[in-house]
């Protein structure tokens, strides 16, 4: 089992910045990929950015140039910095957990809500 804690989330105005922290605690695999999602009202989770345990990183096309991943794996723990915030990025996002670099999420975060006001 692995339990993921985040923090982080808030209201924030357009244009501004918000940092979010997920720490791993459990049964970590040494290989592993943690990452964000999102899921705003009505619509589909959907990947933020992730990355793997070997630093690899991966973006939605939407938040390149303005969200930062990164991770501490001593901490087991992985950041996102989000910047130049817009109203759209307005939704519930969950940190994730896997075992290994391919293959579905096996454990989600409880999710933090981030506001973005126009």
């Amino acid at each position: 089992q692995v339990q993921l804690v985040e923090s982080g989330g808030g209201l924030v105005q357009a244009g501004g910045s918000l940092r979010l922290s997920c720490a791993a605690s459990g049964s970590i695999f040494s290989i592993n990929v943690m990452g964000w999602y999102r899921q705003a009202p009505g619509k589909q989770r959907e990947l933020v950015a992730n990355i793997n345990s070997g630093g690899i990183t991966n973006y939605a096309d939407s938040v390149k140039g303005r969200f930062t991943i990164s991770r501490d794996n001593a901490k087991n723990t992985v950041y996102l910095q989000m910047n130049s915030l817009k109203a759209e990025d307005t939704a519930v996002y969950y940190c994730s957990y896997r075992a290994g670099i391919r293959g579905p999420v096996d454990y989600w975060g409880q999710g933090t809500q981030v506001t973005v006001s126009s």
